[in-house]
């Protein structure tokens, strides 16, 4: 492929501007009472007989003024790819992580019992898509949400490739990338996700998602107390627990009366099928932690400037998303 040297002076000189942008290298440490969310697989029925899960609901209307807007001018491809991610008409998809659907419910039959999973982001104690991320946007807070600052994204997908739930979610044609897209090579975006309304636990309030389960399937609290709480339920159930350790420690932890390892080989089952509603499936595996195969990328995404340049034609990479159709 033949570059001009118009273009690659064009776009190293804006992606080399990139390098200005901070950095996050470290993130506010977990405490005690930091906060974290326990879901009990035991009384979540996917809300049965409603039209769609209540906490998936509330989240879709409670937070629809964070959703991006992009308007179709805006919308170029990758280069040099000819495709760019533009969920902006298919809203209605319900059954993966969207930039416009950040929890859903997963069903999965396991023997003779049907789980209904509610999936959001894992929001990691040591995240790696907030030390990986190029531009410094990804962040951990003290009190245990991961959020990503949608102002200052450049929609690299960075995070997304690093997450081993593929939770973030890109949208081209928004974003601070767009104020610079007809000087530069390659269209651009931000990534979106849940922050665990971050917001709302600032006031005192409960996320949307937990506010809304009728089941109570869904709690929050200091996390000692819900570490606690949730191996006494395994206890009781003589069940099994994820999220503790997974991605080197999450504040999400789910309790299961079933293991996770068959719950997740009954996914890999379902993934094979492919069909309908469970086109995508996300694992409830004991994923590897990216950072130490990331390390070196790190350094070099901080200390090159060189890197910059070459991120005016890579940074709109990483893991692709299988879009529904």
């Amino acid at each position: 492929m033949k570059i001009s040297r118009r273009k690659f002076l064009t776009g190293g000189a804006a992606a080399g501007a990139l390098t200005f942008l901070p950095y996050s290298q470290a993130d506010a440490a977990i405490r005690p009472d930091s906060y974290a969310t326990l879901i009990d697989l035991s009384k979540c029925d996917g809300c049965a007989g409603k039209e769609s899960p209540l906490c998936m609901d509330a989240c879709r209307k409670g937070r629809q003024e964070d959703f991006p807007e992009p308007p179709k001018e805006e919308l170029r491809d990758y280069w040099p790819q000819k495709k760019h991610e533009d969920w902006s008409q298919k809203r209605h998809l319900t059954n993966r992580f969207t930039p416009y659907n950040w929890i859903f419910v997963q069903q999965v039959q396991v023997g003779d019992r049907t789980l209904s999973i509610p999936r959001r982001c894992m929001h990691c104690d040591n995240p790696p898509c907030t030390k990986l991320c190029p531009f410094g946007v990804n962040h951990k807070t003290s009190e245990g949400p991961v959020y990503i600052d949608t102002d200052w994204c450049f929609g690299g997908a960075k995070c997304r490739t690093v997450c081993p739930w593929s939770v973030p979610q890109r949208q081209a044609g928004v974003g601070i990338y767009t104020l610079w897209q007809k000087y530069m090579p390659v269209g651009g975006g931000v990534m979106f996700k849940c922050d665990l309304c971050r917001d709302l636990l600032k006031v005192g309030q409960k996320p949307l998602c937990i506010e809304a389960c009728p089941k109570n399937a869904m709690q929050i609290g200091r996390r000692d107390a819900i570490f606690k709480e949730a191996e006494g339920l395994k206890e009781k159930y003589n069940g099994d627990i994820y999220g503790m350790t997974e991605n080197g420690g999450t504040s999400t932890v789910y309790v299961s009366p079933v293991p996770f390892a068959e719950i997740d080989k009954a996914l890999v089952e379902l993934a094979k099928k492919g069909k309908g509603k469970q086109k995508k499936i996300v694992r409830m595996d004991n994923p590897e932690n990216m950072l130490a195969k990331q390390k070196n990328w790190a350094m070099l995404s901080v200390i090159s400037p060189v890197i910059g340049a070459v991120a005016a034609y890579s940074f709109a990479g990483g893991k692709p998303s299988e879009e529904d159709t």
